[in-house]
């Protein structure tokens, strides 16, 4: 068996700030492909993906991040992150979704499948998508806050009403070097047979 898959899960983590560096289509094949391999409901595979490198497109779609930060995501973080995280979240959602050369917004269609089981599906294609583009030595990074505009993002994309935008993914290659991510052992969150009876 071999050790890469482990190795590019213990790397990937959140990337907010980006290069001007461009990725190619063949990249983003790739990505998109290792998404659709993910399980979904039923096997309605219920994905549609957007990919938005157009800057007037990525620019508006940035201002949704930053408008959703400022009205109630940053109050709500401040008294949860600490005030490292903060920083660099803050400075994704008001600028670094929009640096990014490629923004992929992960929706679903919830006529392909029960709505009930639309984050089941989409959301393990999503992490395909994330552990792909870390094994290609791209950064990226999960975001939903800007699906508090779900009619503004169907505007912005042309997404008919059964196109529900999901969540948003930054991509490009990091404007830094990403450290690993910081995780507590599994063990520590971990009980065998019942709760509290550690592993």
């Amino acid at each position: 068996m071999s050790d890469s898959f482990f190795a590019v899960v213990a790397r990937q983590r959140a990337c907010r700030s980006f290069s001007e560096q461009p990725v190619d289509d063949e990249t983003i094949a790739r990505i998109l492909t290792a998404a659709t391999f993910a399980p979904s409901a039923e096997n309605k595979q219920p994905w549609e993906f957007v990919v938005v490198r157009d800057a007037d497109t990525r620019a508006a779609i940035g201002d949704l991040s930053r408008r959703a930060w400022e009205a109630r995501g940053r109050a709500f973080s401040e008294t949860r992150l600490t005030p490292a995280m903060l920083a660099d979240v803050d400075r994704g959602a008001t600028g670094g979704v929009a640096e990014a050369p490629v923004n992929v917004v992960v929706c679903a269609d919830v006529q392909r499948g029960l709505e009930a089981t639309i984050p089941s599906s989409i959301f393990p294609a999503t992490q395909n998508l994330l552990l792909a583009a870390t094994a290609l030595g791209l950064g990226s990074a999960l975001t939903t806050i800007t699906t508090g505009f779900r009619a503004e993002m169907q505007t912005i994309l042309g997404l008919p009403d059964h196109v529900w935008p999901i969540a948003l993914v930054p991509l490009g290659h990091p404007a830094r070097p990403l450290g690993p991510p910081r995780r507590a052992p599994f063990s520590n969150r971990t009980h065998r047979d019942r709760y509290n009876h550690p592993w």
